[in-house]
């Protein structure tokens, strides 16, 4: 059954398009990543998913678990079982991380949550992503560096143990001893739990940690390539649009390289 079904989805926003007959499965426990140059689409995706009302939705349908969400606010869409860990993560001004996360979590859970369980919890995670231990009492985000933005973005995801993670360039900003620590916990929680996962991403040092089962490449709102960690390997080497050629050709061209490795 697939976890992510998205047919035929065409999105704008302020009038002009960004996804373009837009087409994608993700099946339970699999892990996707998108790749693709500036400006093609890729984090438009992830907030459509999301469900950001700043993008209108013109045609197609997303489906998660067989629903069809197309219509669910940001905090149904959280109830299902999505995260997005996002690329550029807002600040929150007087609310702390600790308060943040807990009114989310009581907030879902009622009579279930337990604060104890809450607070040993956060404190372990925090732990293993190397966070600074007053994080849990500062504003969110309020002052954070790339990196402790990032590390708080993975410490959100595994307090709220989603069942499908977006991940939009979570590894930009990163050093390599902080990659290192979001790299690795990702995929711990990923082997606990087995979740689906779209990761986006311009670079392939992420994907060294989070091996992907398919991959694609996106252009002018649509995927134009797939496949196997092989694809990651020649946009490495030659790079999107080494030939200059438009789209048509520059889909085939990857695929047609892809076939003869």
């Amino acid at each position: 059954m697939a976890n992510l079904k998205i047919v035929n989805l065409t999105v704008s926003i302020d009038g002009n398009t960004i996804l373009d007959d837009f087409n994608l499965e993700i099946n339970e426990g699999e892990i996707h990543a998108i790749m693709g140059p500036n400006g093609t689409g890729k984090s438009t995706l992830s907030k459509v998913i999301m469900g950001d009302p700043k993008y209108k939705v013109l045609s197609g349908e997303i489906y998660f678990d067989d629903i069809k969400i197309n219509d669910l606010s940001v905090d149904k869409r959280s109830n299902l079982g999505i995260f997005l860990g996002m690329q550029s993560p807002t600040e929150i001004d007087c609310v702390t991380n600790a308060d943040f996360l807990r009114t989310a979590l009581h907030s879902r859970d009622k009579e279930k949550f337990s604060l104890f369980s809450f607070v040993k919890n956060m404190n372990s995670v925090s732990e293993n992503l190397k966070m600074q231990k007053d994080m849990a009492n500062r504003a969110v985000n309020q002052g954070f560096s790339g990196g402790e933005k990032k590390k708080n973005e993975v410490l959100q995801m595994y307090m709220l143990k989603p069942k499908f993670i977006l991940l939009d360039e979570i590894d930009s900003g990163l050093d390599v001893d902080s990659l290192n620590v979001v790299g690795n916990s990702i995929m711990d929680y990923y082997k606990d739990h087995k979740p689906s996962m779209l990761v986006i991403t311009h670079y392939s040092r992420l994907l060294n940690y989070v091996k992907p089962d398919f991959v694609h490449v996106m252009n002018e709102g649509k995927i134009v390539a797939s496949g196997d960690h092989t694809l990651v390997d020649y946009i490495e080497e030659h790079g999107y649009t080494n030939d200059k050629r438009l789209k048509e050709k520059f889909g085939c061209y990857l695929k047609e390289a892809l076939n003869n490795e």
